[in-house]
């Protein structure tokens, strides 16, 4: 009976280390997780879905667990996990943040940015906070919390447990990231940015062979509104731009330069 009870505490406090493994690689990831990290989101919030995440991902992976010789090792292996939890969480909060920097150019050049803030600690313009919020949602809907377990069950095969990511791999992961989501703000604002371009030059004109017209009485409210109708036939189609990008990095967020 004493080397079964024996046996049964030594497996009984590996499943609970393993578990906090776990759950601190999600939580550093929930932090800052689009959708979950998001500032309006309450921290009871995030604990409660990093532990239903950790009950999702631990049974996936246990048999790949290190197992901790002393109390060294522990704090080494919790640092680690800290630190590959924060890189996954803030390469997919890229994917998101290109919504709010296509909101800003978009406001910037339509001399509105500085319309209402955000809900955010950085305050954003409305446009940006328009097209998160409804980013969010779209994935929300579109099964982000399946694809998000995904993502975390496949860092331990591109983040083994235990051993420190290499600093080349994880400088090249987050270049093309940074690349991929300011390309993709980019694309995402263009239309707007060419629009609003076109009609500044054409005001310029009208300047010149008008002087006494004040075309920036005029031209600024036009601008305005319809910029206004622009998105609210366009931004469907700009989410959907978004998503299937988003969706794309979320099926393998490990794949450098695809």
């Amino acid at each position: 009976m004493t080397p079964f009870l024996t046996e049964a505490e030594r497996l009984a406090g590996f499943g609970v280390f393993a578990g906090l493994l776990v759950l601190i690689r999600v939580s550093s990831a929930m932090i800052v997780m689009p959708g979950f990290g998001q500032g309006f989101v309450p921290m009871r919030v995030r604990l409660a879905a990093s532990v239903a995440f950790t009950l999702v991902v631990l049974p996936a992976i246990a048999p790949d667990l290190p197992k901790a010789d002393g109390v060294g090792a522990a704090g080494v292996l919790v640092v680690i996990e800290i630190a590959c939890g924060a890189a996954l969480g803030l390469f997919l909060r890229l994917m998101a943040m290109a919504l709010e920097i296509a909101g800003m150019m978009i406001a910037q050049a339509t001399s509105l940015a500085q319309m209402f803030g955000g809900m955010e600690t950085e305050p954003m313009p409305a446009i940006s906070q328009l097209l998160l919020m409804a980013g969010l949602a779209l994935a929300a809907f579109s099964g982000l919390h399946l694809r998000v377990a995904e993502a975390l069950i496949l860092s331990y095969s591109a983040f083994p447990a235990g051993e420190l990511p290499g600093s080349a791999a994880l400088t090249d992961w987050g270049l093309w990231g940074v690349i991929r989501a300011f390309t993709l703000a980019f694309g995402l604002a263009a239309p707007v940015l060419v629009l609003a371009t076109l009609y500044n030059f054409a005001l310029g004109v009208i300047n010149r062979a008008m002087p006494q017209l004040m075309v920036m009485m005029v031209g600024t409210p036009a601008l305005a509104i319809g910029v206004f109708v622009l998105l609210a036939v366009g931004t469907p189609v700009l989410l959907v731009v978004w998503h299937r990008e988003f969706a794309a990095v979320l099926s393998d967020p490990f794949v450098v330069g695809r």
